[in-house]
């Protein structure tokens, strides 16, 4: 079979034959893909620099973690990959697998799942969303970002207050549920000072954070109290697209109630990830289906996989690869 393949951590993915896989138990099925989104995940993983990276395979590895494709009864499902997805074919594990709702195309099904697990999962199993919260999403103008504000809106939260560089794109959030935005292109004491603004009149109960480093040093600034009783603000860091690391006040911890957790894989509970399947994901769908919830989507065929792979996808978009 045709498939995507590196043989070296950092390299691009190959157009390449490969060994088509073969079911190993009953808990595993083949399915022929139709559809792989390519995400941060994906790419952290090629390069070795995501903490789930795996060693190097001299016979090559497929990439891609999910797909969506066809079983051999046709009955056409999303699923996760027990091993390389980015291909013809591919194992993936039956009870983490979802058959697909009539009007949801392959691609736009392909693009939500890890958008999905990287909103949702925070709000409901990490923040515990309830309706008429604010929310500020730290980093809102990438394709994760703008799910999160329309699954936000969907848990109901009253307010949603979003950062970004990007002031287009940002321009743009207004229009899928964000009431407020904040550009992270002003200088550091303008950001802190209009998150002061916004907490003070509206407090802020949770924060999504895919950016880390630098911006959220600032949102915790703008959190600190002054020895009055304060709103208890459960921050979730979900990225590190600034940087892998910050400079924490212990003044900032001791004059606020702050809950800070991460969401990610290996987080998350055996029952969180069986939700996922069995709830979260099967509703997205059907959001999309309603047109409820909106993907922006650019595509790309398996047969050209290494010339889009470092291709510059524009903000908010999710780059999926049709096989």
């Amino acid at each position: 079979m045709k498939a995507a393949v590196i043989y070296k951590k950092g390299e691009l993915p190959k157009y390449a034959e490969f060994s088509e896989p073969i079911v190993q138990n009953e808990n595993e099925v083949l399915i022929s893909v139709k559809a792989v989104a390519i995400t941060n995940l994906d790419k952290g993983i090629v390069s070795g620099d995501h903490y789930s990276s795996e060693n190097e395979n001299q016979n090559g590895t497929v990439i891609g973690s999910d797909a969506v494709g066809i079983l051999e009864n046709g009955t056409r499902v999303y699923a996760l990959g027990i091993n390389g997805t980015i291909a013809e074919k591919a194992l993936v594990e039956k009870n983490r697998m979802i058959p697909l709702p009539d009007g949801i195309s392959d691609a736009t099904a392909a693009s939500m799942p890890n958008a999905v697990a990287g909103s949702a999962m925070a709000l409901r199993f990490r923040a515990g969303i309830k309706p008429g919260e604010t929310v500020l999403i730290n980093g809102a103008t990438g394709f994760t970002g703008q799910m999160a504000i329309q699954i936000a809106k969907h848990y109901g939260a009253k307010k949603i207050i979003v950062t970004g560089r990007n002031e287009k794109t940002l321009q743009s959030l207004l229009e899928i549920g964000a009431d407020e935005i904040i550009s992270l292109k002003q200088d550091d004491e303008a950001i802190v000072a209009q998150l002061k603004a916004i907490h003070l009149n509206s407090p802020i109960d949770i924060v999504l954070d895919y950016l880390w480093g630098h911006p959220a040093e600032l949102i915790l600034k703008a959190l600190k109290g002054n020895g009055s009783f304060t709103t208890k603000v459960r921050y979730v860091t979900i990225g590190g697209m600034a940087g892998d690391t910050i400079q924490l006040s212990s003044g900032i911890l001791r004059s606020v109630d702050l809950q800070l957790s991460g969401s990610g894989l290996g987080s998350w509970t055996k029952e969180e990830v069986k939700l996922l399947f069995t709830e979260i994901l099967p509703e997205m769908f059907l959001l999309a289906v309603q047109n409820k919830l909106q993907v922006n989507i650019e595509t790309t065929s398996l047969v050209d996989i290494e010339k889009a792979w470092n291709i510059e996808v524009p903000d908010g978009k999710r780059l999926v690869v049709l096989v």
